[in-house]
């Protein structure tokens, strides 16, 4: 069981057994467990410096959208590894196929949110207004997931989104890790 949980969630043996034991057995709560800790491990590595990574690209098939991506770790070992690489290449598809303008939150202006709340409030128009700022807090969660790349649900793993994703690779390598910038071509956009 030890070595399916490991393999599972790419934690360390010892990990794996403790909290096997910790779950009794049960193999759903173990992984539960783990992805709760590589979380709190993340968090403890958000401060430190990313200066090292790689710059990916990829170019769909029949040449009419392309990506260019910047990704940050801390050291070059880690940006050689084949897992690193492989999470490179799965956010440039991610980028390709949904189409992100921002990488968070943070990054999408201020007047593009007013322009979006505008919108909501004349879409509720009419209602009590706890409702209808329930519902135009709702329409802008709706409006990062679908322009914040951090946001958006993971196009492999649509249960999980990018952030969530990044952040099992942090903990699994062990280093912080940064979505930097990237730029997506689109033929005739």
């Amino acid at each position: 069981m030890v070595a399916t949980l490991r393999e599972k969630t790419g934690a360390g043996l010892l990990d794996c057994k403790k909290a096997l034991d910790e779950a009794q057995g049960n193999m759903e709560q173990a992984e539960t467990l783990l992805r709760k800790k590589g979380v709190a491990s993340a968090a403890k590595k958000a401060g430190r410096s990313t200066s090292d990574g790689l710059i990916e690209s990829y170019i769909h098939v029949g040449g009419k959208v392309g990506v260019l991506i910047e990704i940050n770790c801390e050291t070059d070992f880690v940006a050689k590894t084949d897992e690193f690489k492989g999470f490179c290449r799965d956010v440039c598809l991610q980028i390709a196929a949904a189409s992100p303008l921002y990488v968070t939150r943070q990054e999408v202006p201020e007047a593009d949110l007013t322009k979006e709340r505008e919108i909501a409030a004349a879409q509720v128009q009419g209602k009590p207004p706890a409702a209808a700022q329930k519902i135009i807090e709702g329409k802008i969660e709706k409006y990062y997931s679908q322009v914040c790349l951090i946001d958006q649900p993971f196009v492999k793993n649509p249960e999980q989104t990018v952030k969530d994703v990044l952040t099992e690779k942090i903990a699994k390598l062990g280093e912080n890790m940064q979505i930097r910038r990237f730029v997506r071509f689109q033929l005739g956009a």
